[in-house]
């Protein structure tokens, strides 16, 4: 990869700044200072520095967001507030949610530049189950539990896959947690309507191997360890 290639995609600034900060000779590889940017550089082998600081290469960056109700799952919108706008301090410039959560509901998101792994994720073909919490507006039942197993018709052609639906309280409010493996438009909202209900708060939880920790709170995010990395590409 070119020298400047490699300083623009870890944030130290576009090409132009780039090739004057080269001027500047302060950047070193392998030691030696370096003032052209078409070297080319192994970012798996050299060391580079930028202000005698070194600076490790990440193709790939990945974050596990908690989006709050109130923004849109998107990297722009002329309207909204969009959940890119809370991911802060990133190497690359090229990061987007890995699907969508709708503008009310809260939880867990995943923010990456990794577009296989974003495909994987999404792929129909792969089931990745996805688990929310909600509050419903009415009591759930045994009923609805077996229903949902079943596969719910939610006014498509087919109804939805089977889904393990637990009560956690069953109550004219009742709340729930919800493990589907599609992502059909406001597919939670929709099944519950089938059977008479109304989603009146909704978190997901967790999505294939991530799980949303408690200490992470809303609008927040963090890097994703090195063993979530793992279990995603593995999963």
């Amino acid at each position: 990869m070119r020298l400047d290639k490699f300083l623009s995609e870890m944030g130290i600034g576009t090409r132009s700044e780039v090739k004057k900060l080269l001027k500047s000779q302060k950047v070193t590889v392998n030691g030696e200072t370096i003032t052209k940017p078409e070297t080319k550089i192994d970012t798996d082998k050299d060391i580079v520095c930028y202000n005698n600081k070194q600076l490790v290469y990440e193709k790939y960056e990945y974050y596990m967001f908690h989006k709050p109700a109130g923004c849109v799952s998107a990297t722009e919108d002329n309207i909204h507030k969009t959940v890119m706008d809370y991911i802060t301090d990133t190497v690359h410039d090229d990061l987007f949610p890995v699907g969508r959560l709708d503008i009310d509901t809260e939880g867990l998101l995943l923010i990456t530049n990794d577009g296989a792994l974003a495909h994987n994720l999404l792929s129909p073909a792969k089931h990745v189950a996805k688990t929310y919490y909600a509050k419903i507006d009415g009591m759930v039942t045994d009923e609805d539990v077996n229903l949902f197993k079943k596969g719910v018709d939610i006014g498509e052609e087919k109804p939805t896959k089977p889904a393990e639906l637990t009560i956690l309280k069953s109550k004219p409010i009742s709340e729930i947690e919800l493990t589907i493996t599609e992502g059909k438009f406001h597919q939670v909202k929709r099944m519950f309507e089938a059977v008479g209900k109304r989603v009146t708060y909704l978190k997901r939880i967790s999505m294939g191997p991530l799980v949303l920790p408690d200490d992470l709170k809303t609008g927040e995010y963090r890097k994703l360890t090195t063993e979530e990395i793992n279990l995603l590409i593995n999963n």
